[in-house]
């Protein structure tokens, strides 16, 4: 059991002590003066000790998870048990002020007030008080319906003990049209009890959002980085909690790592601006008016599963022109090949524009994994030493090391790394190693690939 729920439940135990030692004390009272306003007060509090029962219950009920038949939990219950209360309380209302009438019109009714009237009532002032206040904060700290519900009644209850006493006081010094006019305040404050708490309790039966708290969460989730939009924000009340959806909108090209990383910031940000919403939130991919035509390509390829590389974009008289090298399993036929790159032809068609000019290079994807070991030493040093004939031919590269040669059932694998000066641009390093490769496979028709690690030179 969490510790915010033994409070409220310890409170609403409490509660019921309280009502009931109050129901008991008002209705000797009031047989024994004859006060229709402090027998109508003992009607009130015995509605209050069976609403106080229904707390207690409705607490109990409203702790338990979600389950198969309750997706969002029991929270429900708490709003329950308040809107009994209302209808008692209107119930009360309605006999108090029937029997208020008729004792106005008869005048034949006697009040005797005596000495236990007045001691009740005061205790029952004192009590009303100090539960009033306590249910108050513990309400507030829980957020329960309920509890919120009883701390009303405790209030109201206050009031009316009030307005008896100064009816029974009048009584006592002559005025015996007190007690009854005192009995009409007091079904005043049960009716105006019973509305507010019938107001707010239908406002979280038909999941009326609370007040301020969509505003909290939409600001708190719009200066999450990487949010471009919230689309929408529905929120309901559940007992003490907040429950719902929200959306929100993630530019399209980021990968699903940094979009999980957007999503899990926005919901701690949702707990630190309001610690008792739970939220669902779902994103939904935007078109950014920034993305560029090489990134929106690179999106095709990644919602095919096709890997690309190599990709081209070009203006040419006012036309548009893409093109890239698609890599494709070695062992696929090229009929179905072809079909393969005529889709993703068609899909950056459709993503740019039917105008667009799409060509594209079918290149061999090794997607086997390559069963190999190290080949002899002497090859490997021979092959260390063609690298460092060929890179010094081109003059660019130099210091070749880290040579690895390895045999796998499709030839050679050469790896090896070299330095470059770290103010060439890329692709002159590219350019560079690539002439490397290239002429050592030429002189070698057992290697199927040569891997160049280009590094910067380093400073002496």
């Amino acid at each position: 059991m969490s510790e915010l729920h033994a409070k409220k439940e310890s409170a609403a135990l409490a509660s019921i002590g309280a009502s009931a030692a109050i129901t008991v004390g008002k209705l000797v009272a009031g047989l024994m003066s004859g006060s229709l306003a402090l027998l109508s007060e003992a009607g009130h509090a015995a509605v209050d000790t069976g609403a106080t029962i229904l707390t207690w219950l409705a607490v109990r009920a409203a702790h338990k998870p979600a389950d198969d038949e309750h997706h969002y939990g029991h929270g429900k219950y708490e709003s329950l048990a308040a809107l009994v209360e209302t209808g008692l309380l209107f119930a009360l209302t309605a006999f108090v002020v029937i029997e208020a009438t008729h004792r106005l019109l008869s005048r034949d009714v006697s009040v005797e007030p005596k000495a236990i009237a007045f001691i009740v009532l005061v205790a029952s002032i004192v009590i009303d008080a100090v539960r009033w206040v306590s249910l108050e904060r513990i309400a507030k700290e829980t957020r329960s319906d309920a509890l919120a519900a009883d701390a009303l009644h405790f209030s109201s209850d206050l009031v009316a003990s009030a307005l008896v006493l100064i009816g029974l006081i009048f009584t006592y010094f002559g005025y015996p049209q007190a007690d009854a006019f005192a009995a009409f305040g007091v079904a005043a404050f049960v009716a105006i009890a019973g509305y507010r708490l019938g107001r707010r309790t239908v406002d979280a039966l038909l999941d009326t959002a609370p007040a301020g708290v969509a505003d909290q969460v939409r600001a708190a989730v719009e200066a999450v980085p990487g949010v471009v939009s919230v689309d929408f924000l529905r929120l309901r009340p559940a007992g003490p909690v907040v429950l719902g959806e929200i959306g929100i909108g993630v530019a399209r090209t980021l990968p699903q790592e940094r979009v999980a990383r957007i999503v899990e910031e926005a919901t701690e940000a949702i707990k630190r601006k309001a610690p008792e919403a739970e939220l669902t939130l779902t994103t939904t991919p935007l078109a950014l008016d920034d993305e560029t035509a090489l990134e929106r390509v690179l999106l095709v390829a990644s919602r095919q599963k096709r890997a690309i590389h190599h990709v081209t974009v070009q203006e040419v008289d006012g036309r548009r022109s893409v093109s890239f090298d698609l890599e494709l399993d070695g062992r696929m036929a090229h009929g179905a090949a072809h079909e393969a790159a005529t889709r993703i032809e068609a899909a950056v068609r459709e993503e740019l524009g039917d105008d667009v000019e799409v060509e594209t290079h079918i290149e061999p994807l090794e997607t086997r994994e390559l069963e190999g070991h190290d080949a002899a030493p002497d090859l490997a040093a021979t092959i260390a030493s063609e690298l460092a004939q060929h890179a010094a031919r081109g003059g660019v590269i130099g210091d070749v090391h880290n040579v690895r040669v390895r045999r796998t059932n499709a030839g050679l694998v050469v790896n090896y790394h070299c330095r470059v000066d770290p103010a060439l641009t890329v692709t002159r390093v590219h350019d560079a190693v690539d002439d490397v490769d290239r002429r050592l496979k030429t002189g070698r028709s057992d290697i199927c690939r040569v891997v160049g690690h280009a590094e910067p030179k380093r400073d002496v």
